[in-house]
């Protein structure tokens, strides 16, 4: 993933206001990146460039060698869905739909078959704690249990890159490690991930810092000490499944 000179600005009865002033990031298959910065710094928008939810107003964004910039709302569409998984502070699961059909969402738009879909659901929800609740609705659920049902929708398509923001900022600090360390497995196992967080002990389960002021990019340094957790067996084999799903298989 590559991003060069980019620049997002809003309109606004006051005037423009400029959320990235040229930012220029790279990020390797396989880095675990955190992102950080105040509130209004611009990191978040960064994250929604990168992750193609929003279009910057100037300059170049590559996904896996291919210029995002040229294409069309539907292969940015489709590309995002195939490529990208998202994990959100709030979870954004359907409060109407059961937890297999939150996590086959994503499989809606790939066009695949609901059998399928309901398939890599069971399989994915089994790999993450949840295997006995695919027709529970997500106002059953706690928080950690919501946030690992947004992560087995995010990784539903197998992508490439995994994008976070804040997926530990509506958990106590116990369940919000839980999560990190499944992150951290599969990260381990190959997957590459860019996190927002304000948290600096969350960010430490990174392997870079990238420190956002007023829309630039202020620090951009490894971390040091980071912070390793020992993998689970689930988390193993949610890496397992999101490779399979990849490569365009239904199930491991």
């Amino acid at each position: 993933m590559r991003a060069r000179e980019l620049v997002r600005s809003f309109e606004q009865a006051g005037g423009t206001l400029r959320a990235l002033a040229g930012v220029s990031l790279t990020v390797e298959a396989g880095e675990f990146v955190s992102i950080m910065g105040p509130s209004g710094s611009g990191k978040s928008t960064l994250l929604y460039c990168l992750g193609c939810l929003d279009r910057p107003t100037a300059g170049t964004i590559e996904l896996g060698g291919e210029a995002v910039e040229a294409l069309d709302d539907r292969s940015l569409s489709a590309l995002r869905n195939r490529r990208i998984g998202f994990v959100f502070q709030s979870f954004n699961l359907l409060p109407t739909s059961t937890l297999a059909d939150n996590v086959g969402l994503p499989m809606v738009y790939a066009g695949l078959s609901r059998a399928l879909r309901r398939e890599r659901a069971a399989l994915l929800l089994e790999a993450v704690g949840l295997g006995k609740r695919l027709d529970d609705y997500p106002t059953q659920l706690s928080g950690g249990q919501a946030q690992r049902v947004a992560i087995a929708r995010a990784l539903a398509n197998g992508p490439a890159v995994l994008l976070a923001d804040e997926p530990t900022g509506n958990l106590d600090s116990h369940t919000g490690r839980e999560v990190m360390r499944l992150f951290g497995e599969l990260n381990r196992l190959g997957l590459t991930i860019l996190m927002v967080t304000h948290d600096p002990q969350i960010a430490r389960h990174s392997r870079r810092i990238v420190r956002v002021m007023d829309g630039a990019i202020l620090e951009d340094v490894p971390v040091l000490d980071p912070i390793r957790e020992e993998g689970s067996e689930e988390s193993k084999r949610l890496r397992e499944l999101v490779s399979h799903f990849g490569s365009g298989g239904p199930a491991a």
